[in-house]
């Protein structure tokens, strides 16, 4: 087997050990520019796991900062909110990792 598809493939599988830090390092070392290209693209894949995150912990403390102030407005719309948006990440999630499998098995086969 060809090391730069094992080496394209471990970049997208690295979401289950490594998670973006191995695309960036195969990013810099590698000559190869198909391999280059495999590897921004699951970081990048990586990436849709850790910025939306970060916008769910602003939305968090936003919701918690405006209607956790005793406020009837946060029994209703604050959980709901927080849910959603946990429901939409775990989606996301799930959807980001059988995309990386596909991929890093498509690199594998070709």
């Amino acid at each position: 087997m060809d090391n730069n598809r094992v080496m394209s493939a471990l970049c997208y599988f690295s979401i289950f050990f490594a998670g973006f830090i191995l695309p960036i390092i195969v990013y810099f070392i590698s000559a190869d520019s198909s391999v280059k290209n495999h590897a921004k693209r699951a970081f990048i894949s990586h990436l849709l796991l850790i910025i939306p995150s970060i916008i769910g912990f602003i939305i968090f403390f936003i919701v918690f900062g405006v209607y956790g102030s005793g406020s009837d407005n946060f029994i209703s719309t604050g959980p709901i909110l927080i849910i959603s948006f946990i429901i939409l990440e775990i989606l996301l999630s799930v959807a980001v990792i059988i995309w990386n499998i596909i991929q890093g098995v498509r690199v594998l086969r070709v």
